[in-house]
């Protein structure tokens, strides 16, 4: 039996029975699950193994990479760059990015960007992996690059362009790069244990992925045997020039390693955040209220940065998703607490998200990456903060 460290504030019991049961039952291996509530936290807790190859026990401090759960975070950073009057969102991204006009794509808003409907889900020619991790030859390839589809017609998910995109335009700005200038202006005055570029003194600390592999391949099957509301998704996955495929090979090779140190090094806006669950619990905290006497974006700001940008069938994923500005907002597939959330999830069930109706904000970070419809981890946890706050 897994033992769950941490502590849980009366009321929110329900929250500490669905963790234990996520390793009993939904297959955890090294997970934790922080909640703040009105700015204070009253969940945290943490169990498991961090490394399965070694037995290393999951810790109070372990961090966790937790892939699209990182757009939030930079989504933030975009926002206080527009709270201060340095960034307007409406503006063409070719303002503060002379170069991203090439190829027809001089009118395309900030918004558009963090709204994932520019277009811009994948590259006509990749570009080789050490190269994207050093930032500037695939900003350089997104700035020639022609959108895939005529922009603010449609969205699809922009799963990996989207850290360079809005990361570029963070950069331009401010002077500096996306995880420096989260590093300065969020996790800094929050007390944050949370990277986008991992320093290499806290290497140490991070948790080793595990993957898991489908119990069915349904691009092996034939077609007719795949459950028929699957069927355009598999058809996708089977095609190498679908949206869908094409959004995740951008780099050469398109398969990235994130245990190793030179990606967990790189800033990769996107994908590549390393924190605790508590951090990203904290920052979502700081987005609503006060935290410690920190506030991330005034009420007029969130406002702005919540509200929904894009929604309907999503091009590249081929499900219903909603946008705003950077964030996530509820669907039926989307674990939050309530139509006033938003957050982001990321690859395999990590989620950070805040929900101002009730004052909460929640962070799950995992090492065990199932993914597809039978991983019920994060709505399990999100459920019982629904069950706690109706007690």
């Amino acid at each position: 039996m897994t033992t769950i460290d941490g502590e849980v504030e009366v009321g929110f019991e329900p929250l500490r029975e669905a963790f234990e049961a996520n390793f009993s039952q939904h297959g955890d291996i090294g997970a934790a699950v922080c909640v703040y509530q009105y700015g204070r936290p009253v969940v945290d807790l943490w169990g498991g193994t961090a490394d399965p190859e070694t037995g290393r026990p999951w810790t109070r401090d372990t961090l966790q990479l937790v892939y699209s759960a990182t757009k939030g975070a930079t989504a933030t950073a975009a926002h206080m760059l527009a709270q201060r009057g340095v960034l307007d969102l409406d503006a063409p991204v070719a303002k503060y990015w002379p170069e991203f006009a090439a190829n027809g794509k001089a009118d395309i808003p900030v918004r558009w960007l963090l709204s994932h409907q520019a277009g811009l889900i994948a590259l006509d020619q990749p570009v080789p992996l050490d190269e994207a991790l050093a930032w500037h030859p695939m900003v350089t390839a997104l700035a020639a690059q022609r959108p895939l589809w005529t922009p603010g017609t449609t969205h699809g998910y922009h799963g990996r362009t989207w850290g360079w995109l809005v990361g570029e335009v963070i950069r331009r700005v401010s002077g500096r790069t996306p995880g420096r200038f989260f590093a300065d202006e969020i996790a800094a005055p929050l007390g944050l244990d949370f990277f986008i570029g991992l320093p290499a003194d806290q290497r140490d600390r991070v948790s080793r992925m595990a993957y898991q592999r489908p119990a069915v391949d349904l691009t092996a099957v034939p077609a007719e045997s795949v459950p028929e509301e699957l069927r355009e998704l598999v058809a996708a996955w089977r095609d190498p020039e679908s949206f869908s495929n094409r959004a995740y090979a951008v780099t050469d090779p398109a398969a990235i390693d994130f245990d190793s140190p030179k990606v967990q090094a790189a800033e990769l806006p996107a994908s590549n955040g390393i924190g605790t669950a508590r951090g990203l619990a904290r920052m979502y905290a700081a987005l609503i209220g006060e935290v410690d006497g920190v506030r991330l974006l005034t009420p007029e700001t969130l406002e702005s940065a919540t509200k929904e940008q894009a929604g309907g069938k999503d091009q590249v994923m081929l499900i219903p998703s909603r946008f705003s500005s950077g964030y996530m907002l509820p669907t039926e597939t989307n674990p939050m607490t309530g139509p006033c959330a938003f957050g982001h999830t990321g690859r395999g069930g990590s989620l950070g998200f805040a929900d101002p109706e009730h004052g909460i904000a929640f962070g799950y970070a995992m090492n065990h990456i199932i993914g597809g419809p039978d991983d019920v981890r994060a709505m399990s946890l999100a459920n019982a903060v629904r069950r706690s706050l109706a007690q």
